[in-house]
């Protein structure tokens, strides 16, 4: 019985560990799907290049680049996006097609260079 309360608590140990790791991730503390869900009014913006995007797109990714510009990468090159059809070489200019000036232009997000 000793053995069996012993691995239970191993177990709980191992998942608190594991939720803590993932809380951490390139987002914070923020889940990476809460981040990318704040940036939908971009959704159309990561379909077309020359499509106009949206003040509340360009204020959302703004607020992002501000607290964690790491955080913008990570939701571009996620699943998530890939799921939702974000095309990430067009998403990446998103920040530029904004004039946000304190982009981190020059940066890679994978294999794309921020404009």
């Amino acid at each position: 019985m000793k053995c069996c309360k012993f691995i239970a608590v191993a177990l709980m140990s191992l998942l608190i560990t594991l939720a803590s790791i993932e809380a951490a991730g390139e987002c914070g503390r923020m889940p990476i799907g809460q981040a990318a869900a704040s940036l939908s009014p971009c959704l159309a913006a990561t379909k077309n290049p020359r499509g106009k995007v949206p003040p509340v797109c360009c204020a959302k990714v703004g607020a992002l680049i501000r607290t964690n510009p790491r955080c913008l990468c990570a939701v571009m090159l996620s699943p998530l996006a890939k799921n939702a059809g974000i095309n990430p070489g067009i998403a990446i200019a998103i920040p530029k097609r904004c004039n946000i000036r304190n982009r981190p232009a020059g940066k890679r997000c994978g294999r794309y260079i921020v404009p």
